[in-house]
């Protein structure tokens, strides 16, 4: 009996040692769906995780919720596209080595006969209010991404308040709101990456687009090990080192969908 209760707690030891090694192989990485959607992450990945014999969990959601996981140690590494939401951490000490990565821009997107005549609109601005006065439909993510929070800013940068039933609040992600703003015929606001990557099964058109205040820049941060005691930050720094230096910009400067760049790598 006692012979056998020593090897029970010598397998219990065993196999915890094995999780302890197994966990401490994997990076949890929070990130905006417009990584995840774009298709991006599928191929810049899997080089990280065959160069390091590392797992990459990611959890793409919208910004707002990256980086509360971020802050609360839930994850390691946050990649995002939010810079003012993005320094509040910083200021609070909650990550470290934010480096810019990458960036590409925002568009609006709507049906092919364009029935606000964006198509004439000299700015931003311009085409916001030609869609709240004309009140054609506009799907808005409604998520806190990072996305929607330059949402916010265009329509009061308009001096607009975006109210009735025109105005479509649906909190999901880039993917699903594109193909709602698809079914419906509506305009949206969508990062050109994730539009690239959906345009051959969409009915829709980039209605506006060029405006300065449309950029769309992406940064990755690791959660600061000093006031998140769990946080991996060795693997941490191996991913932000990978994917700032040359070989991960590579990949993001040759990712390419129909012919066209989604991102433009910022790092080198």
């Amino acid at each position: 009996m006692t012979k056998a209760i020593k090897w029970l707690g010598l397998l219990i030891f065993l196999m915890s040692m094995m999780a302890n090694t197994w966990a401490a192989n994997v990076l949890r990485i929070s990130t905006t769906t417009s990584t995840e959607n774009s298709g991006l992450l599928a191929v810049l990945h899997p080089v990280f995780e065959e160069k390091y014999n590392v797992t990459l969990e990611v959890i793409a959601v919208g910004t707002g919720k990256a980086l509360k996981m971020g802050g609360q140690g839930d994850v390691d590494v946050v990649f995002v596209h939010a810079p003012a939401a993005e320094l509040k951490y910083v200021e609070s000490h909650d990550f470290i080595d934010r480096v810019a990565v990458m960036h590409n821009d925002f568009v609006l997107v709507g049906p092919n006969n364009d029935p606000a005549g964006l198509s004439s609109a000299k700015n931003i601005e311009e085409a916001l209010r030609a869609i709240a006065q004309k009140k054609v439909s506009f799907i808005s993510r409604g998520d806190d991404s990072g996305t929607h929070k330059k949402e916010k800013t265009l329509w009061e940068s308009a001096g607009i308040q975006p109210l009735g039933d025109w105005y479509i609040d649906v909190g999901q992600g880039m993917g699903a709101v594109l193909n709602i703003a698809n079914e419906k015929q509506a305009y949206t606001l969508t990062d050109r990456g994730t539009q690239i990557a959906f345009a051959g099964k969409l009915d829709l058109k980039v209605a506006f687009e060029g405006d300065a205040s449309l950029f769309n820049p992406y940064h990755v941060m690791a959660v600061n090990p000093a006031k998140h005691k769990q946080a991996r930050y060795g693997w941490a720094k191996r991913y932000i080192s990978f994917v700032t230096g040359p070989e991960g910009q590579e990949i993001i400067r040759g990712f390419r969908k129909g012919g066209q760049q989604l991102f433009h790598p910022d790092a080198l």
